[in-house]
């Protein structure tokens, strides 16, 4: 089943002194950056919540999978934790699909936040259980950092019950013109790429496609965007919104620019495509996409709009 048509789940809304539960199910975190993150968390009126053993070291990885799967799984069940934010992406979430317990999740919905890496999780939720799930600033990353979290965006979409307009800042480009409605879905393109050819392969007919990376080389990138099309995950997109693509360069002279790499893959698909969004691997104030609910994109010339058109979340 499409995204488009699965029924949605909307988890609770977020309010002043809730909890939020934060979780690795991914790579290995700093206790520094977990910190700085939570004083953060703290002064935007939120309590922070994490279990001692977000700490523990499995190579690369925040503990070994089971460790992962149990701390993310506590954290949806537990009823005093309103929320569920990760701390960071880097790799790993991968390992978590065949140990969850998606029953835990689906009776029990939440917000759930990340990105990078944790677009495996996001999509996997939104995809399987219907629950809308949030691209956006994590713990021990942009909550760490000053200025690192836009919180209009933030608060629009965990708190508002209301259709808001995301203001997208500086920046932001049109690529291709139109205006489409769709549901706004995606993540870290290398991960989105990565589901391909397993049971967990990404659903994007009837989407507005969010796509964003970092440190990837153009022509990585393009190699990626083509196994998509190739892939038939491009034929039935509404629209596409590229984010900020941070660092995905070649060369700093290297004579074009990934607009124009981009907009020779996704120029003849005639949906309106969007760059320069500022959701995931950002410069500052990552700003909080819905994934799951009812957006339209508006592309004319220059000029770029996006509006979330239903609440994300219920009272």
């Amino acid at each position: 089943m499409s995204s488009a048509n699965l029924q949605r789940v909307k988890p609770p809304a977020l309010r002043p002194g809730d909890t939020i539960g934060i979780v690795a199910p991914a790579s290995n975190i700093k206790r520094d950056d977990l910190n700085a993150g939570c004083t953060a968390l703290q002064r935007a009126g939120y309590r922070p919540l994490y279990l001692d053993s977000i700490l523990e070291r499995d190579l690369y990885f925040a503990g070994s999978v089971q460790r992962r799967a149990c701390e993310l799984e506590e954290m949806f069940v537990r009823d005093d934790v309103r929320a569920v934010l990760c701390a960071r992406g880097g790799y790993g979430a991968n390992y978590l699909l065949k140990h969850l317990d998606l029953d835990k999740v689906k009776s029990h919905p939440k917000i759930f936040v990340g990105y990078s890496d944790i677009t495996t999780l996001l999509t996997y939720f939104t995809d399987s259980c219907g629950l809308v799930t949030f691209h956006g600033p994590m713990a021990a990353k942009d909550w760490a950092h000053e200025d690192g979290v836009d919180l209009a965006s933030w608060q629009g979409a965990l708190s508002s019950t209301m259709p808001w307009d995301v203001a997208l800042g500086a920046g932001v480009s049109g690529l291709s013109d139109g205006q489409a409605e769709g549901i706004l879905y995606g993540g870290c393109l290398s991960i989105l790429v990565a589901s391909l050819g397993t049971p967990y392969e990404i659903n994007s007919a009837g989407t507005i496609l969010f796509l964003e990376d970092v440190a990837a080389k153009p022509f990585q990138i393009d190699r990626m965007l083509m196994q998509l099309k190739l892939a038939g995950k491009l034929g039935e997109v509404r629209g596409i919104i590229f984010g900020e693509m941070l660092d995905c360069v070649q060369t700093a002279n290297q004579g074009y620019k990934l607009e124009e790499v981009v907009t020779r893959i996704v120029g003849d698909l005639k949906v309106p495509v969007a760059f320069g969004v500022r959701s995931g691997h950002v410069t500052s104030r990552n700003i909080t996409l819905p994934f799951g609910v009812r957006a339209r994109l508006t592309v004319d010339d220059a000029r770029v709009s996006l509006k979330v058109l239903e609440s994300a979340v219920e009272i």
